[in-house]
């Protein structure tokens, strides 16, 4: 069929790689389930934004300040989000346990990784043993029904001062740019 690149005439979908062997364009998804337990499972959702606070007055030569604004999700829709857009710092914390500066004990998820992808989101439903595969349970005859996307019916669980998952999907797709990835590059 093909050996050389100029060969191809119309839309191939890939890259030519070796004879008659075609890298598919693709991309690839990965769904992970961090069940964090801050300190306790006592632990709530916050998304921390950094926004533009204008100088009200002329006592600094600065025009303006970052503030950190942040929300607590109460219910899973109110933490459902969809990475790419201006989310902030998305965190786990607990509530309940303190720093010695006072600060609310937790992690940060820092979802960049470099090369956003559009079907990038996160979903915190409350704990549910039985909700713990992404691709349900046996994922090779899932028909869907035991995913992630039907574990929240009404996305109204209460979410704060509880104990959370977090499910985390995040994409990319790899490049198939002639040369890269073809191991043996003979020009």
């Amino acid at each position: 069929m093909y050996t050389h690149t100029d060969q191809i005439k119309e839309e191939a979908y890939g890259t030519l790689l070796a004879e008659n062997t075609l890298g598919a364009n693709h991309d690839h998804f990965f769904t992970y389930h961090l069940d964090l337990d801050v300190d306790g499972d006592a632990n709530s959702f916050v998304r921390s934004q950094l926004r533009t606070t204008p100088v009200a007055d002329d006592l600094s030569p600065r025009k303006s300040y970052w503030r950190v604004v942040s929300e607590t999700a109460k219910t899973e829709s109110d933490a459902r989000i969809k990475l790419g857009e201006a989310h902030g710092d998305l965190l786990v914390v607990n509530p309940n346990k303190r720093t010695n500066m006072g600060n609310a004990i937790g992690y940060r998820l820092i979802p960049d990784s470099g090369e956003p992808s559009p079907n990038t989101i996160c979903g915190l439903p409350p704990y549910n043993k039985s909700e713990k595969w992404a691709g349900g349970l046996f994922v090779d005859q899932s028909r869907g029904d035991d995913t992630p996307g039907k574990m929240e019916p009404q996305g109204q669980g209460k979410i704060e001062n509880t104990d959370i998952v977090l499910w985390y999907t995040l994409g990319f797709s790899p490049c198939a740019i002639p040369g890269r990835f073809s191991g043996n590059d003979n020009s």
